[in-house]
Parts: structure tokens; sequence; C-alpha cells
């Protein structure tokens, strides 16, 4: 969840760089920060509780430093915990993301020998461990076998301030390498490289990366050499500034036509061979977390209205109890922005254990959901810097939607169904159409509850629209399916409560216009959204009818609805919500 950047090369405004790498990777989540060079043979370290925000720094110029944004699990948020942290001899640095799962045992034996330890966090045990290794090895075998003592799943930078290298080390959350002329970067992100260089090298599980004069990359837990497979990302820098709009919020939701655009026209070859591969499936399960749970949902159902393909689904966390029927004949779709979310890839490890076939629907070239996968389709949404997701899960559905279609043979119907609901989000993102969402959140702000009703595919539309409420503007919001009303949600209907109904023109318009006007009865404030008026709303949002693609209108709707809600309460960081992270990476 924490951003990791580092540097090392001929310039010497090091600490400079790494605070601006942090700056690129706040969207993870994080609720302190630190940064450390080299000056002579000795480490000097800064660090901070709270947020980067315009913050410079006073440290002395150096051509090498590591710096970490954390989001706290072993050890309160205080300036002690905040990484990185040292070992006795001030000549050693580390942070990390992940867990040391043993580090109480390895702890208590270090203190035993002597150590200090200035910090409640499990971190600060690597750097000691590191520390004992040195008195009778290099400094690579050092790392390396500090690294083999440790269980759980783990991403390290360790700086020597003698040898002036950084080992970078991992075995589950990511690690990115940048290459310059004469220099390294490496983060915990590409999206923290990016403004540097677009040549990449990918650290897998059990590799570390030695960064100096040159980059030695070594496979653990013996350090055998590995050639490094360097890759080019396509990403351009201008997709990771603001650029005219006020947060990336509002810029993302406001890209989307183009990724919609994209979807269609872009991804033929790599639809068609996995609609075979799903076609051909003997039990497909459909996996992830959060939003790309939600696009999970509605795909289950596009695969059964279109393509009459029944596909399970499983939130990714839940996946692993679920996974005693795998065989090898199964096939898991496994949907993630990040494709970093660990609840994910340990199912997707267990899943494979059981050799069930897997394919990713992934956002990030060489994350570790994308290596895994025996196929992929990267959705193509460019770099997500707000924490709510936006364009990557338009990219799902999108990616959904023509999967379905092809599967039966209509892949063209598809990406003409596509290319309408990216006209009509063009039409939603104009000034006097935004206007009228904007008085409808501040109605809604005033309010401490919303409901969101959906039936059928619009279900988990109302799922993503809750969520997107909740994480964008801290209300209460509860989606839930429109039958489910009757079975205890009415009880909570008062006089003006906010009640959002989905209702686009398919089989359950009908159904779900009585639920509107359930609610209305017992005093609802009815929001109905859909190509279609009725008299039970008491405010309309116009979507057009493109047939099942209209669930992609809607839930942009809804994106703004929740932008909108969060500036009409008053919320001022709206890219970064409280106490949430972009990239889940622990447990």
């Amino acid at each position: 969840m924490c951003g990791i950047f580092g540097y090392v090369g001929e310039k010497n405004n090091a600490a400079e760089l790494v605070i601006s790498g942090l700056k690129l990777l706040e969207y993870r989540g994080y609720d302190s920060w630190g940064i450390a060079v080299k000056e002579k043979n000795s480490i000097v370290a800064e660090k901070h509780v709270g947020k980067i925000g315009e913050a410079t720094t006073t440290l002395p110029a150096s051509s090498i430093g590591i710096g970490h944004t954390r989001w706290a699990t072993h050890g309160g948020v205080t300036v002690e915990n905040a990484h990185p942290h040292l070992d006795c001899t001030g000549k050693i640095a580390v942070l990390h993301n992940g867990i040391i799962e043993n580090f109480q045992e390895l702890k208590t034996d270090l203190l035993n020998k002597g150590h200090t330890f200035l910090s409640e966090t499990d971190t600060e045990v690597f750097a000691h461990l590191i520390e004992d290794n040195l008195k009778i090895e290099g400094f690579t075998t050092s790392v390396r076998d500090a690294f083999n003592k440790l269980t759980g799943l783990n991403a390290f930078l360790v700086l020597n301030a003698v040898s002036s290298e950084i080992i970078g080390v991992k075995n589950g959350s990511p690690l990115a390498v940048g290459i310059g002329k004469d220099e390294f970067f490496i983060a915990s992100d590409v999206a923290g490289i990016i403004k540097h260089t677009n040549k990449v090298v990918f650290l897998k599980d059990d590799e570390m990366v030695i960064l100096g004069k040159t980059l030695q990359l070594l496979a653990l837990p013996k350090g055998e050499k590995l050639e490094p497979h360097i890759e080019t990302i396509s990403w351009k820098i201008e997709q990771v500034d603001k650029g005219n709009y006020e947060n990336f919020l509002l810029k993302e939701i406001h890209e989307q036509p183009l990724v919609i655009e994209n979807a269609a026209t872009n991804l033929d070859s790599e639809i068609e061979r996995l609609a075979t591969l799903i076609s051909n499936a003997f039990g497909t399960f459909m996996l992830g977390c959060g939003t790309a749970s939600y696009a999970a949902i509605a795909g289950m159902y596009l695969f059964s209205r279109i393509a009459k393909k029944h596909v399970n689904f499983s939130i990714g966390s839940e996946f692993e109890y679920l996974e005693d029927y795998l065989t090898p004949e199964s096939l898991i779709i496994a949907i993630s922005q990040s494709g970093e979310t660990i609840d994910v890839i340990e199912s997707i490890n267990k899943a494979k254990e059981k050799k069930a076939k897997v394919v990713a629907l992934v956002n990030v070239l060489g994350s570790t959901l994308y290596r895994m996968a025996d196929e992929k389709i990267l959705l193509g949404a460019g770099p997500e810097m707000a924490v709510i997701s936006t364009k990557a899960y338009i990219a799902m559905i999108s990616v959904l939607l023509l999967l379905a279609f092809t599967m039966v043979h209509k892949l063209g119907k598809a990406k003409e169904l596509l290319l309408q609901a990216a006209e009509n989000v063009k039409e939603i993102l104009q000034d006097t159409y935004l206007k009228k969402i904007e008085e409808v959140s501040q109605i809604i702000a005033k309010k401490e509850h919303v409901y969101i009703l959906g039936r059928g595919v619009s279900y988990a539309t109302a799922l993503e629209a809750a969520l997107k409420l909740k994480e964008t503007s801290y209300i209460h919001a509860e989606g839930f399916a429109g039958g489910e009303l009757k079975h205890g949600a009415l009880a909570l209907i008062e006089t003006d409560t906010p009640c959002i109904v989905i209702a686009p023109l398919d089989e359950t318009y009908d159904e779900i216009i009585s639920n509107a006007a359930e609610l209305k009865a017992r005093g609802g404030y009815v929001i109905g959204i859909g190509p279609k008026h009725n008299q039970v709303f008491d405010v309309w949002l116009e979507t057009k009818d493109v047939h099942e693609a209209t669930i992609i209108p809607q839930i942009v709707i809804a994106q703004l609805l929740a932008y909108y809600l969060a500036k009409a309460r008053g919320l001022k960081d709206i890219d970064k919500p409280r106490n949430l992270a972009k990239s889940v990476t622990v447990k």
C-alpha cells in the first residue's frame, strides 16, 4: 500500500528526486513519510507524520537516496515509526512494504545480541539483521541471507552508505527499476518513474536487484545471476499530471470516453482469443476486490444475458475458501486495477496449485497478477492517480461486454454499443449536465444516508455507485438489489431519504419502477438514472439507451455524483480519501 522510491546516479539532488517521486505515489495511501541519503560514509534521514504536500527537504546534497510513504501496520503513526529505519552503525537504512510475520522472534534474538531498537515496527528488524551479517560477509550476501530468514510477503529497499548501493528485494509487494542514462530509479509503481524514463525492469518474486554503477539482478534464495528483462512503458508524463483539472479524480472521470473508445478499437485479437478460452472452459470463475469485484458481478450478468454462459463470482478475499472444487479444467478470470491486490494474488496462487488456468484483466503492465496469468488483457486505462477508481472500472466493464458479445460472434455489435456509450458520456460531461448533477449532490449532502437500487446488471451498478459515494464523500451509502427492498431495507426509508434508482430500458425496468414507487410511498426522495423519465422520479438524470452498454453512462453519473457530493460536503483532499489506499498489498 505504501510508496517506495529510490535514486542512485550522477545527480547530486537525490533528496529532491526522492520527494518528487514520493509525491507521484501519494495515491497509494499513507500516514507518514521519510527519506534518507548518504553523506560521506553515513546516512542522514528526516521523517514526518502527515502528508508530503508541498514539502521540501534540507538534507545535504547526495547522489543516492531512498524514501517511503508509510501506511501503519506495526506501531502507531509516529515519527519514530516512519521509514526509513537505520541500523546501530548508521550506515544501513531500510524501508519496507509488507509484513514480517516472524519479526518478534527475530527481534528477541537481536535484542539479546545487544542491538538497540528505536521503533515499534517489524521493518527495523531487517536493518539489524543486515548489520549482523555485515560483520562476516559482504553487502549483497548480507541482504540475501537476512531476507531468506523472513516469513511473509515483503518488499525492501536497503541503502548502504559505505558501498553507495541500493538493493531492492521482494517476494510480494511490487518493485520496478527505471533505467536512465548513468542513473537508476526504483519504485513501488512505474507512476513514480515515468517522468524520468520509460525503460523499466519489473522485479519478480524472490529476485534481488543491486543498483550502483551498474544493475545486477539475482535469484533467491541462492543468488544466481539473472539477465534483466527491460520493458518499454507507453504511458506519457502528462497522464500523471493534473493538467488544468482541479484534481486527478475529475481528470480521470473526463478521460473515460477515450478509455471506452480504446477498448472498442484496439483489443480485437486479445478479446477473440479470450472469448474462445471462456467458451471451452469447464467451470469459469471471476473474482476481484472492491470496485473490481463489482465489475465481476456485472460480468456475471452480461455473460448470462448475452452469451448464455454461466460464470461464477467470488470476492477475491473469499475465493481461497471456495477453491476445493477447482480442477485443471477450471478457468479463473482475475480482475484488478493494480494487479497487486494481495487477496487476489493469494487466491490465484492457490488456484494455480490446483492447475487451474488463470486469465488477468489488469491495468498495470508487469504487475504481479499480469506476470502470474496464463493469459492477460491490459485494460489500457492509463495510470489512475486518484485512489478512487473510475476509468479502470469503465475499462473492465467495456472488456467484459466485448467478451460476452464475442462469445456469440457479435464483436461488431459490442464495439458499436461501446462507441455509442462513449458519445453519451461525452454529453454527460458537458457543463449543463454537470450543473444538474452538482445541484442533486447539494441536496444529498445534507442527508446522512443514501440508498441505491438496481436489478440485473444494474445491481452491480448500485454496489459500485454506493462504494463511490462512501469512499469519496464519507456519506453512508448502501447498494442493494431492488427485490431485496422489502426484506428489511424499507424500514430505513424516512421522509426525504435520498434513494437512487438505476433504471435502464431492459427486462428489469418495470420491476425497478415498482420498487421506486415503494420508496416514494414511504417518503423517499427518488433520483432516477436511465433513458426514460417516470413520474415517480423526483429528479431524473438522463442517459441514452445504449442497450447492454447503458451501464457505462449510468456509472459515470454515479462517479460525478460522488465527486460533487465530496465538494458539497467541503472535503479538500478528494484524490486521497482517509484510511484508503490504491494498491492494497497487505491482508
